[in-house]
């Protein structure tokens, strides 16, 4: 379990530990899409590339496209954030839809005609 605040090594102390991060994705986004966000290796892989967590930030990741064809970006935002703004491997992400953007995935995505078409 992690502390409301850690200390470096030197016994420094650092930002406040995010208990909870809420993140929003496209009510648009595939169910397709929605699995992959869901998934325990992918709230590993945000945890991992982000260090801080402000509600309002936006972070475009690449959500994938099963085993072919062009990347699906999707514009995750972050809507709150529970505790310190720092994300740590202890830092619950948990997921809410909001408002439509446009987003084209599912099989749209590896088609030819790409998810604009």
């Amino acid at each position: 379990m992690v502390s409301e605040r850690d200390t470096h090594e030197a016994g420094e102390e650092t930002e406040t530990v995010a208990r909870r991060v809420t993140v929003s994705y496209p009510a648009d986004l595939s169910a397709w899409g929605r699995d992959q966000v869901a998934t325990p290796h992918f709230k590993a892989y945000l945890r991992k590339t982000h260090d801080t967590a402000e509600s309002g930030d936006t972070w475009p990741e690449f959500v994938g496209v099963g085993c072919c064809g062009n990347s699906l970006d999707v514009p995750l935002q972050i809507e709150r954030v529970e505790g310190g703004s720092r994300v740590t491997n202890e830092t619950s992400i948990e997921y809410e839809v909001r408002e439509a953007c446009d987003v084209q995935g599912g099989w749209r995505v590896q088609s030819a005609g790409g998810p604009t078409q």
